[in-house]
């Protein structure tokens, strides 16, 4: 009993934190006792928090406590060294049957002096002493020791009769067979001759992007493994109690992470291993007694146990998805491979085609050149042979003149009379020269003009054909229309109105935006393009691929489009906007609105709107009307195929003087 007591003793005499003899003892405001150094250090690390507290019973005090020396607990304990009491029998230190054994001693286990209720754990005095250096262990709640702990695991989930592996946590049923790796063995044992063993200890020291050992001291080692029980990393050297005691098998390790604290609860500082699915979030036991309670929980195993088969389907979801998009990859891989190909071989062939048609002209134009200069040579040889002939009778008729004045002038009769017949005799003269009133080659220049504006109406009516036959290659699929206005304005195109296909009732204007009926006919050149009877007029630019616009209206208007071909001269329906194949169009008054096309009208319900938004998707053969205010509402959509490039065109109502419509600015 003496034992007992002198054992009894030291324990009261022996500071918490040194496990020693106090030295310099001073007492906190909360009656525990320790070193000076030894709480002084404690409450330096406390000092950027501004919140002191006992080691022991965690009360905080603010501000910091003065510490003043117990002289009377030093004298006491000066008293107890003289005695020779504080060296305790080390029997007496050990665990006997009756006492609860630290869980992480080895061999022959000390007394507990504390046990976690959250490890679950039994620690001597040693072994306790990191849940009064590590922040992490601050937080858990000690009790006396207690052989109860394990009635706090649930029996239905004990795993003792399941082998695991202590890194990955794989378990085996049953126990397997061990054999040597012999191979691994001899590459350990060449390791260990080459020193290459020794990895830099750099290598093991955590960095900022690392998660620290919550153990070490001083400059702090990568954490190998979280435990979810403890709440707290750990390096390779104090993770091995996890691997060599029983008790600490049961925990829950993960890889390294700083999120441990997250699963504590801020409110009542317990471990949150409940979740609420009434709020969905994961919550401690008291919250699920306080203002959870009445609430639908579940243990957030079973909960992560249920999502976790929820995120299986969505892996698999995701798996499938990512194979089909590279599948989809791929196949648009080899379209961009056959798109360069195919589209290399029609600018080879483009090219060829454009050389022949290149050397043909210049045949052409040598062809010319070598006809004109040929008759040049003919005609400047003819006349140049008449000249010759010309002067040769202008010589021989300058020789009988002056004959003829030599012979006037003669005295004598007789010789007069007999020379006289041999001079009046004119030889035959050159018949008269008639010149035509020729224009020369200035008829091969217009002949060659004529050609040359006949090659480009040919050239701008096929071009569109070409322009179009190339925009149509459209290897995916069309995209969805647009759903706001917004989306819409991507497509957007300038318009303009060809005053060489208005009727003479019209008037552009606004840059040949706007057209206006009008009750006096305008000085429009004649052009075959013109509609003669058909109060109409078309775009001048064709409409290809996706196209978006606008039309601003005022009174009876129709919002069309139509092919090039539509025909022009007359009052017959192949000349009206709708009436015909070749044309679409939307009728608009302040009332109603009607659709027609190839003659069949059909009536079309919406909002009243002074403005119309046409939305054309060649390649789809998608065409749509739109009435535009504050929204945007669909009218009427047409699916078809279009087989030429369009154009946009508007008709005004017979006797509307003053109607008009403008294609609206839309940048």
């Amino acid at each position: 009993m003496a034992q007992k007591g002198v054992q009894l003793d030291r324990e009261t005499f022996s500071c918490s934190i040194c496990l020693d003899l106090l030295k310099d003892p001073v007492t906190t405001p909360c009656g525990h006792s320790y070193c000076m150094n030894c709480i002084k250090s404690y409450w330096d690390g406390e000092d950027e928090k501004k919140i002191h507290s006992c080691p022991q019973c965690r009360q905080t005090f603010t501000p910091r406590p003065v510490l003043v020396k117990n002289t009377m607990l030093a004298a006491l304990v000066e008293e107890l060294k003289k005695t020779g009491l504080q060296a305790a029998l080390a029997d007496l230190c050990y665990a006997g049957p009756e006492d609860v054994a630290c869980d992480v001693c080895t061999g022959r286990k000390l007394k507990a002096l504390k046990s976690c209720l959250v490890c679950l754990v039994s620690y001597c005095e040693k072994h306790l002493q990191l849940h009064y250096d590590v922040a992490q262990f601050k937080k858990h709640k000690l009790v006396d020791p207690s052989k109860k702990l394990q009635e706090n695991i649930c029996s239905r989930h004990d795993e003792k009769k399941i082998h695991s592996c202590p890194q990955c946590r794989q378990t085996f049923t049953p126990r397997p067979v061990l054999v040597k790796n012999t191979m691994l063995a001899v590459l350990v044992e060449e390791l260990k001759k080459t020193g290459l063993q020794a990895a830099p200890a750099d290598l093991c020291y955590a960095g900022p992007e690392d998660v620290a050992c919550d153990v070490c001291t001083g400059r702090k080692l990568k954490a190998l493994k979280s435990c979810l029980f403890c709440l707290a990393s750990y390096c390779e050297k104090h993770l091995q109690p996890h691997f060599d005691s029983l008790t600490f098998k049961k925990h829950k390790l993960v890889d390294p992470s700083k999120k441990l604290q997250e699963n504590i609860c801020s409110r009542h500082d317990e471990v949150m291993k409940i979740f609420c699915r009434t709020d969905q979030q994961t919550i401690c036991i008291l919250c699920s007694m306080d203002e959870h309670k009445g609430h639908d929980t579940v243990s957030a195993a079973a909960e992560r146990t249920e999502r976790q088969r929820e995120l299986e389907v969505s892996r698999q979801n995701i798996q499938q998805r990512i194979q089909d998009r590279e599948k989809d990859v791929k196949e648009l891989q080899r379209q961009v491979e056959a798109i360069n190909r195919s589209a290399d071989k029609a600018v080879e062939d483009s090219e060829k085609i454009f050389t022949q048609l290149i050397r043909l002209m210049e045949k052409r134009s040598s062809d010319v050149k070598q006809q004109v200069r040929s008759q040049q040579e003919t005609e400047v040889s003819r006349v140049k042979e008449l000249q010759e002939k010309l002067e040769q009778e202008i010589t021989e008729l300058k020789r009988k003149d002056a004959e003829m004045k030599k012979l006037s002038h003669t005295e004598d009769h007789t010789q007069f009379l007999h020379n006289y017949p041999s001079l009046s005799a004119l030889s035959e003269s050159t018949s008269s020269i008639n010149i035509r009133p020729l224009r020369y080659f200035e008829d091969v220049t217009a002949a060659v003009s004529e050609l040359r504006d006949k090659l480009q109406d040919v050239l701008r009516d096929k071009w569109t054909n070409v322009s179009l036959t190339v925009t149509e290659v459209d290897v995916l699929l069309s995209q969805p229309e647009p759903k706001t206005r917004a989306g819409f304005l991507q497509y957007s195109r300038e318009l303009t109105l060809d005053p060489n296909t208005a009727n003479t009732q019209l008037l552009l204007s606004e840059g040949n935006r706007k057209v206006t009926y009008m009750s006096q006919q305008q000085s429009y050149s004649s052009h075959p393009d013109r509609f003669t009877k058909r109060y109409q007029v078309l775009s001048r630019e064709s409409l290809t691929g996706r196209c978006y616009w606008e039309v601003e209206r005022r009174g009876r208007v129709y919002v069309a489009v139509a092919y090039k071909n539509i025909s022009r001269a007359g009052i017959s329906n192949e000349c009206v906007f709708g009436f015909n194949n070749k044309s679409w169009s939307l009728y608009c008054d302040n009332n109603s609105y009607n659709f027609r096309y190839n003659n069949v009208k059909t009536p079309v319900s919406g909002p009243q709107s002074s403005r119309v938004g046409v939305y054309l998707d060649h390649s789809a053969g998608i065409l749509s009307f739109y009435s535009v205010s504050e929204t945007m509402t669909l009218l009427h959509r047409v699916q078809t195929t279009f087989t030429q490039s369009l154009y946009a065109g508007l008709r005004l109502s017979f006797w509307s003087v003053g109607d008009t419509a403008e294609f609206h600015k839309l940048k």
